[in-house]
């Protein structure tokens, strides 16, 4: 089965770009990361919204203490801060490797086995080396659910 119905079609980050367009795109998709292209249009990474929270955000201790902390903590403010400062930030420090993918052809049972294999919730789509979108876990249970004839 074509993944064409369930492709969610996004932009894709590219060099200069601020924080707040990607965060904007990936809320307007409902995506957590879109491909970062270069110049040429090449994907040649990615940018993921957990990635640069946890970067602009997250100091490494807390991650070290997540479990033990309570539920008061007197550095939020610090953080709205720094999420204010960080909006206006280009996204190039947050640049990751660039995700799997596979062609908009493949079979849905692919897909869910490469997410499964590589322990993400979404792949980019890319045919011919065109970057189409993205498919999420989601999609794939609303195209399953396209199956249930009982109901």
């Amino acid at each position: 089965m074509n993944l064409d119905p369930i492709l969610i079609p996004t932009k894709v980050a590219k060099p200069g770009m601020i924080v707040s367009d990607v965060f904007a795109e990936c809320i307007r998709a409902n995506i957590p990361g879109i491909p970062f292209c270069d110049a040429q249009g090449t994907i040649c990474g990615r940018i993921t919204l957990k990635n640069i929270l946890k970067k602009a955000c997250l100091p490494e201790y807390m991650i070290e203490l997540a479990r033990i902390l309570g539920d008061q903590l007197s550095c939020m403010g610090d953080m709205e801060a720094k999420a204010k400062q960080l909006m206006n930030n280009p996204v190039d420090p947050y640049i990751l490797e660039p995700h799997i993918s596979l062609t908009s052809d493949s079979p849905a049972v692919k897909a869910l086995a490469l997410m499964e294999q590589n322990d993400t919730s979404y792949i980019f789509v890319v045919d011919e080396g065109r970057y189409k979108g993205v498919i999420t876990i989601q999609g794939l249970a609303r195209m399953i659910t396209q199956f249930d004839n009982q109901r």
